[in-house]
């Protein structure tokens, strides 16, 4: 007997999971928690924060990532477009204070650059375009790793004082809620492997709780805070046409960029949705830690920009789909046309099947090679 899912009609061009998140939102705007019970679920999202990077320490195959360092030329490029270029369209972005965004919702817009790629959508979406999967999912996992200590850093130093007041104390609490609890789950690892294989799906519920749990208590602070009257009609219009304008610009750098470096097609299709996406399970918990009250203006910025990337991204890789294979005489990483037949391998296979179906639905299981590289940030859509 099958186990339900959430599923969304065909038509509907949204991630289920984003869905249950704005419901979340709403229901934070309608009853906040204050008083005694903020506190409380103050102290549950901290724990649900530790427990998601514990989680996600315990099951990346660091091994197997290390594998792909052979590779090391895309993935730098990858690394480039997420932890420099973005950042830098990200302080561009402060020439658009007080015209077209306020200034709360500019340092969120300047945090959304600074969080790490996907693992799980980047590997969908290759797939479907026929790109180097494999190259995929080592990016995407070197962008998780080194996010877990470039964002906080690159928060440190491009956001200062900002929404969250970001200090000592916010690097400690970094330490803790983070780093120590990613570093416990890879030393845990080899205990853990086979617990968290036989109970995947049920785990995955456990993420995704979390992920919910900290998106309501942001929220309601945020409530409480007043934070909210800060954003008008005009300013969220403001915010979707830069974010627009920010998206076309990454996957044009991100395709053209990696020709002009003498990329391959599949090798470019790996780089253009790795290095032009943000994680939005990595950077919800990260920013409760660095913004405190004002998460939730913080995040806004990252949950549209996170479903505007899939749905662009799954016409891009559609039609992609489509174009015929160019004779290449080699990229020079295992995928690309030539060596594996249309840029992806067997055990690639179940992320194409799982990839195709429409424009932000979940993918439900990881893909590729190995299941533990794969797995992104619990609760990221495809």
């Amino acid at each position: 007997m099958s186990r339900p899912t959430l599923k969304v009609p065909s038509w509907l061009p949204i991630d289920a999971y984003i869905l249950a998140i704005i419901g979340t939102v709403v229901l934070a705007v309608l009853l906040p928690v204050s008083g005694t019970g903020a506190e409380v679920a103050g102290g549950a999202s901290t724990g649900a924060v530790a427990l998601l990077f514990f989680l996600y320490g315990a099951r990346l195959s660091t091994r197997e990532t290390l594998d792909g360092l052979k590779h090391w030329r895309l993935h730098l490029t990858v690394l480039a477009c997420t932890f420099a270029v973005f950042p830098l369209l990200g302080l561009a972005s402060r020439g658009l204070v007080p015209y077209l965004l306020t200034p709360q919702l500019q340092e969120g817009f300047l945090f959304l650059c600074l969080v790490p790629s996907t693992i799980q959508s980047s590997i969908a979406f290759t797939s479907i375009a026929r790109g180097n999967v494999p190259a995929a999912i080592c990016a995407g996992s070197f962008s998780s790793l080194a996010g877990i200590l470039l964002t906080p850093l690159l928060a440190a130093l491009l956001l200062g004082g900002g929404a969250g007041g970001f200090s000592a104390d916010s690097l400690v609490q970094i330490v803790l809620q983070l780093l120590v609890p990613f570093l416990a789950g890879q030393l845990l690892r080899r205990r853990l492997g086979g617990f968290l294989g036989r109970h995947r799906t049920l785990l995955g519920y456990v993420d995704r709780g979390s992920i919910l749990l900290v998106v309501y208590t942001a929220f309601s602070e945020g409530m409480v805070a007043g934070v909210w009257h800060q954003v008008t009609p005009l300013r969220l219009g403001g915010l979707l046409v830069a974010e627009a304008v920010l998206l076309a610009l990454m996957l044009l750098v991100s395709w053209y960029g990696p020709k002009r470096m003498g990329f391959g097609r599949a090798d470019r299709t790996a780089i253009q949705f790795a290095g032009s996406k943000k994680s939005l399970a990595a950077g919800l918990p990260m920013a409760s830690v660095l913004f405190g009250a004002h998460a939730s203006l913080a995040v806004l910025p990252l949950m549209l920009f996170h479903q505007m990337q899939l749905m662009v991204c799954a016409v891009i890789a559609k039609q992609r789909s489509r174009e015929p294979l160019p004779e290449e005489p080699g990229s020079g990483t295992r995928g690309a046309a030539g060596e594996v037949p249309h840029g992806r391998d067997r055990a690639a296979e179940p992320a194409a099947r799982t990839a195709d179906a429409p424009a932000g639905r979940t993918a439900d299981a990881p893909a590729g090679p190995s299941a533990d590289a794969s797995a992104d940030l619990p609760a990221e859509g495809r």
